[in-house]
């Protein structure tokens, strides 16, 4: 007899029989377990106070459908993920954010890292350059490469990527006010390398709705803002076919304070936001949907972040499909990144948060992430040492080759708890969704403030079960220590400002200002018609207008946004 042959069929218990199996199992085991030794809290919560059960079986997923709900890693709906082989063919993308002082600093780290292991490139700017102001701005004094790198003209992207090849290289920019002008640069940077524009791949935030819902780095009012974004998305349709124009970032949603669900439905409503807003510039769906990427917070609660993360695939695959219409695979896929949770890590007992980051990544992986950067532990208190970014970026290259974790797919689908948590992030973020839209969309609900004041009212709630000792955050409100850790820093030189605004005035010296002059005029003039602006906004920075005066350029065509008291 074969062994084929011999192999029993899998026990099936249906749902009546496990539910007195259950109630038997509570009135007899447990409840003598519980008389000898109580429960710690009568309450049990994820980090986003989501209720926690004692137990999850089959009963928990009533109309669980695995083909619909679960399916095949590589097929829609995606929840398993989006690559059919997982992480057994490639690993996601280390991607290490880095930026800080001048750009000959940081293209000091970049080489750094590189060396070291990391697999793509991440740019952190300086608050100025987030917000469009140049190195010697008055508004910048104090300010210039203290958070991130300083970049105020086409002159200091070149220096930033010298000698790294931005054909060969994915590289991923956080910034979003400004971002055309940074894109712009970056293209400008790649052309005089040699590069061919259509092989050049990487991401660029760009998610300026984010800003006005949590992060609060904005110039221009939302509807030009948004305009801003589509004429960026289609300048890449055309040229740049491998670069990702937009990241939807639910990670700066996250850090304001959002729950889990929060930061899912905001994020994928944004990013419906800006699919709508494409179609409605005469794009068709299916020639830049596969270009959107996605950027979440891999947070405290291990499970909750794992569940969201499939929860996001699930729900971005049926909305692409379903909403609007798409065709192609690579339109209904969610890529994402992630990031560990600064708003996690404490100055307290800073070493704790080594072990923070090692739990929230592994959660990012175990989610299916496409890309990762592990925050260091040193950030509470600076800019990353080259010590403290080294750990971190060891952090991903022990969870990739010595846990075991990327032998499988998906490891823990099919968990009860794990599929219950899915469906349930699905639902509340489905549950927000429809609320938005019946605002009128995301512009609107950010004009009435209510992602704002969700957000806020959420922070509050959290804020007060940490207050109450609810819950523990270790080294701050529990197991506390008198003495303090010492952890060597990195110092910002206050000598790069001064260096930056002497550069910012050489350049002012040497360029063609009547070039300048006449960039800048044509961009404006370009700004108050429907012409894309990216190309005008190429060629002012070919002529190495600044950061600031393009920016400052725009402002009579768009306005200044002030936000409103909510």
């Amino acid at each position: 007899m074969s062994a084929a042959s011999t192999t029993t069929s899998p026990v099936h218990t249906e749902p009546d029989t496990l539910q007195a199996a259950q109630q038997r199992w509570e009135a007899t085991t447990l409840a003598r377990t519980l008389a000898r030794m109580p429960e710690s809290r009568s309450d049990f919560t994820t980090v986003s106070l989501r209720p926690i059960q004692r137990l999850y079986t089959p009963n928990d997923l009533p109309d669980f459908d695995y083909v619909r709900d679960l399916g095949f890693p590589g097929e829609f709906p995606y929840t398993r993920g989006i690559h059919a082989t997982g992480y057994r063919g490639k690993l996601w993308t280390m991607r290490q954010f880095a930026g800080f002082g001048s750009p000959e600093d940081t293209n000091q780290r970049f080489r750094y890292l590189l060396e070291q292991g990391q697999t793509g490139l991440s740019v952190a700017f300086d608050l100025p350059t987030l917000m469009g102001y140049d190195a010697d701005s008055p508004f910048s004094l104090g300010e210039v490469g203290k958070c991130g790198v300083s970049v105020s003209s086409l002159a200091d992207m070149e220096t930033l990527f010298a000698g790294i090849p931005l054909e060969k290289v994915t590289t991923s920019m956080t910034i979003n006010a400004p971002a055309s002008v940074i894109f712009a640069m970056f293209i400008v940077t790649a052309e005089k390398q040699g590069a061919d524009l259509r092989k050049v791949s990487g991401t660029l935030q760009n998610d300026i709705l984010k800003e006005y819902i949590a992060q609060k780095e904005w110039i221009y009012p939302p509807r030009p803002a948004m305009r801003l974004v589509t004429d960026s998305i289609a300048f890449c349709v055309e040229h740049m076919p491998k670069f990702n124009p937009v990241s939807v970032s639910g990670y700066h949603i996250r850090e304001a304070g959002a729950t889990a669900a929060q930061e899912l439905a905001f994020t994928l409503r944004d990013g419906i936001e800006y699919v709508q807003a494409c179609i409605e510039a005469g794009l068709n769906v299916d020639d830049f949907a596969p270009r959107l990427s996605f950027f979440f917070n891999a947070h405290n609660d291990f499970f909750e972040e794992i569940a969201k993360y499939r929860a996001a695939r699930r729900l971005w695959a049926r909305i692409m499909r379903e909403r609007f219409g798409a065709q192609q695979e690579r339109s209904w896929m969610l890529r994402f990144h992630a990031q560990t949770a600064g708003c996690t890590l404490t100055a307290q007992q800073p070493y704790n948060n080594v072990v923070r980051v090692a739990i929230q990544a592994l959660a990012a992986v175990l989610g299916g992430t496409q890309s990762l950067h592990t925050n260091s532990l040193d950030e509470t208190l600076a800019l990353p040492s080259e010590q403290a970014a080294t750990i971190a970026l060891r952090t991903q290259q022990i969870i990739a080759h010595e846990t075991g974790v990327t032998n499988t797919i998906d490891p823990l689908g099919g968990s009860y708890f794990v599929e219950k948590l899915t469906n349930d992030l699905e639902a509340e973020a489905l549950d927000y969704i429809r609320r938005i839209d019946a605002m009128g969309g995301m512009v609107a609900a950010i004009e009435a403030g209510f992602p704002q004041k969700e957000i806020q009212e959420a922070s509050y709630q959290y804020q007060k079960v940490v207050d109450s000792r609810e819950k523990i955050i270790v080294g701050v409100n529990g197991f506390t220590q008198s003495e303090t850790q010492e952890v060597p820093l990195l110092l910002i030189d206050e000598r790069a400002e001064q260096a930056q605004r002497e550069r910012l005035a050489a350049l002012r010296a040497q360029r063609d200002n009547a070039a300048v002059k006449h960039a800048l005029q044509a961009l404006a003039a370009g700004a108050r018609t429907s012409a894309n602006t990216m190309p005008l906004i190429i060629e002012a920075v070919r002529a190495y207008a600044t950061l600031g005066e393009i920016c400052d350029c725009l402002r009579p065509v768009f306005g200044e946004y002030q936000e409103p008291a909510f």
